[in-house]
């Protein structure tokens, strides 16, 4: 799968702009964390950039539906495996809802979608946006319950210790990342 048939598939199944941002920023990071790793660059952002494409459409059944319609068309299984476990199984969305976390893409597709979420509130709420954002302000809201209360900081911090990398250098590296997507976001 190209980058240009990614973006036609999300452009059928997605709607709603700012879930369209959140999965260029997801993308972007994950493109990001690739090169740093050594990994297959277009892989692992295909991964990103389609990791929430039926959440808009199919919540309950998210992300059985994009994992389904991948695995139809034969689609590399490392991105469907990746996509099938970026997140943790709860009462709330049930226990069975994602796969494993096994290989170096899931872990760093978890560790980066809820921060980089994390990160474009923090950005959203600074006149400079993600210019001059540093790790420190993002963790002091990390501690703010009530700032983008709907992210789950326990996600952020098990993101970073799966991944294998300390939070503040998680943080500013998905900050990086971000910025290749500053017009994208509107910033």
């Amino acid at each position: 799968m190209t980058r240009d048939e990614a973006l036609q598939l999300l452009n059928e199944m997605v709607s709603n702009e700012n879930l369209k941002k959140h999965m260029y920023c997801v993308e972007a990071a994950m493109r990001t964390y690739a090169e740093k790793f050594g990994e297959d660059v277009e892989q692992w952002g295909l991964a990103g950039l389609l990791h929430d494409a039926d959440w808009e459409k199919y919540p309950n059944d998210h992300p059985k539906i994009i994992v389904k319609k991948l695995e139809t068309a034969n689609i590399d299984s490392n991105i469907v495996a990746a996509i099938a476990s970026h997140g943790n199984n709860s009462e709330e969305y049930g226990w069975d809802r994602f796969k494993k976390r096994e290989r170096l893409i899931d872990k760093a597709l978890f560790a980066v979608d809820e921060l980089s979420g994390f990160v474009i509130a923090c950005a959203l709420v600074r006149p400079d946006k993600l210019d001059n954002l540093k790790a420190s302000s993002v963790k002091k809201k990390l501690k703010d319950k009530s700032f983008a209360a709907q992210v789950n900081r326990e996600d952020i911090y098990l993101g970073a210790e799966e991944l294998g990398v300390e939070l503040e250098e998680h943080i500013n590296f998905v900050i990086d990342a971000l910025q290749s997507v500053k017009i994208e976001l509107g910033f």
